[in-house]
């Protein structure tokens, strides 16, 4: 089998320094040794509870794989973190990751985070010059109701500040900043940016106060969110308060994710390669080479219509019924009986139709069945 992951790994608040420090550190999951169906009736009651309980665990975290739309995001995300290295006096350029839900954002977002937080402590060891608790990474999560004060309050959460409830924007404002210079803080993340009102009254202040940390704060500001661009973060204007916002947009990069696509050569190659990755990482005792890449391979595509959050979403459900129920492997009439997201059940009718009829397909022509 494996060890499994120290307790409480389950249970992190990574808008807290604590917990993104213990999400940053953790060791990689051990993925639980194939077994055969001998070998688990051989277990004991205990020790196939154990296996069982590793498996759920393994399932429900098979994620990030490095498909190709994660690899181009980091090397983009690399390119501008490494490039900001201005002297103080400078601004720095900020970067979007504006996308879809469901495409995996916050997901290829944290392991770009954990790598960075690994390579600035390996690089700068785990403590200023001065003493304090090197932090490479701050990352806040915004709320609907967000305005100035409740992102600077955000970000002193994060650091655990004793002033983090009390005193004006302004001297939250401040607080944050000799936080972030104290701890010499090099990215600051704001996730679900689009829960802000940008065109109200809150979102021309926040507009506003991300100005002033990129004039202020020595980071790179990452932003995440859905729709920014219509929403009006990269929009020139026209009014006093659109302009406020297109200030923003000048500094800033947007990056996105883009869903797999069937529709060329290319796009079915990538999908296969993604499935055959998730059929590495499946640990059920029936599982057979092909099981994902060639068996189910449109089946996939039409109920995840090709966004990775939703398929990683059915395999991780498929699994824990194959093992629950004694199963052990993934087919189409097991999967039909799990439930995924209401986005991808909603558009699968009108696709699932199409590749039942051959007028689609997912699979590319140079493959070979059965591929491991």
């Amino acid at each position: 089998m494996t060890d499994p992951l120290p307790l409480g790994l389950g249970n992190l608040a990574l808008s807290r320094k604590e917990d993104f420090k213990e999400f940053a550190n953790a060791p990689r999951r051990g993925q639980p040794r194939l077994l055969t169906r001998a070998e688990l009736k051989a277990l004991t009651a205990e020790a196939r509870a154990v296996y069982d309980r590793l498996r759920r665990e393994w399932h429900a975290n098979l994620g990030p794989i490095r498909t190709q739309q994660l690899a181009d995001l980091h090397e983009d995300l690399w390119d501008i973190v490494d490039s900001n290295q201005q002297d103080g006096d400078k601004a720095k350029g900020a970067v979007a990751v504006d996308a879809f839900p469901g495409l995996g954002k916050t997901t290829s977002v944290l392991a770009f985070l954990r790598e960075f937080h690994h390579r600035e402590i390996a690089e700068n060891g785990e403590f200023t010059a001065q003493g304090h608790e090197r932090l490479p990474v701050c990352r806040v999560g915004l709320t609907g109701n967000t305005g100035m004060k409740d992102l600077n309050r955000a970000i002193l959460e994060f650091f655990g500040h004793a002033g983090r409830n009390r005193g004006t924007a302004a001297q939250m404002g401040q607080r944050a900043l000799d936080c972030v210079l104290s701890c010499e803080v090099r990215v600051l993340a704001l996730d679900d940016l689009h829960f802000l009102k940008w065109r109200n009254t809150s979102g021309i202040e926040v507009s506003n106060h991300l100005k002033w940390i990129a004039n202020e704060f020595p980071v790179t500001l990452l932003m995440i969110g859905v729709g920014l661009a219509e929403k009006g973060l990269f929009s020139e204007g026209t009014t006093s308060g659109d302009t406020a916002l297109a200030q923003t947009g000048r500094r800033t990069t947007r990056l996105d994710m883009q869903p797999f696509t069937i529709k060329n050569e290319a796009g079915r190659r990538e999908w296969r390669k993604m499935l055959l990755a998730l059929e590495k990482r499946v640990v059920l005792a029936d599982k057979y080479p092909g099981m994902l890449a060639d068996d189910l391979s449109d089946y996939l595509f039409a109920r995840s219509t090709g966004h990775i959050g939703s398929l990683m979403t059915l395999i991780n459900r498929g699994c824990q019924r194959a093992v629950r129920s004694g199963i052990e492997r993934l087919d189409r009439d097991l999967l039909d009986r799990v439930k995924n997201d209401e986005a991808s059940e909603k558009a699968r009718r009108e696709l699932e139709a199409a590749l039942d009829k051959r007028r689609l397909t997912s699979r590319p022509r140079s493959s070979n069945r059965r591929a491991a």
